[in-house]
């Protein structure tokens, strides 16, 4: 963290960069739907966001990815299942727009401490 960056601004980093690490794994599965075999891929979105804000350091582990389970296979042994997917894709939507709202409003509060200190 250098000298511009608050606390609060490197656990949002973390957020916005799993948020953004679950949407690619979203669009893969996506593009993946008529692969066969191919098996839907996803992270535990509370875990990871858990594990992230416990690190100590600045170098961020990478989401541990797994299989999600409990999907459907077709006979061609692939799970995709693009209603799920889409939901997901939506949802990971709106938390990337919370995640950059919440460090808005982090410059904000810099900004109006900058005014008030000069």
């Amino acid at each position: 963290m250098n000298w511009t960056e608050t606390a609060v601004m490197g656990q949002i980093e973390r957020y916005l960069d799993l948020v953004a690490y679950r949407q690619k794994l979203v669009v893969g599965n996506i593009a993946n739907i008529d692969t066969p075999s191919y098996h839907t891929r996803d992270i535990d979105f509370q875990n990871e966001l858990h594990r992230a804000g416990l690190q100590l350091s600045s170098v961020a582990m990478p989401p541990r990815v797994q299989e999600a389970m409990g999907l459907l296979e077709r006979p061609d042994g692939n799970n995709v299942n693009i209603d799920r997917e889409s939901m997901l894709l939506a949802e990971t939507q709106l938390e990337f727009r919370v995640g950059v709202q919440l460090l808005r409003g982090e410059f904000q509060r810099l900004m109006t401490a900058i005014k008030e200190g000069s």
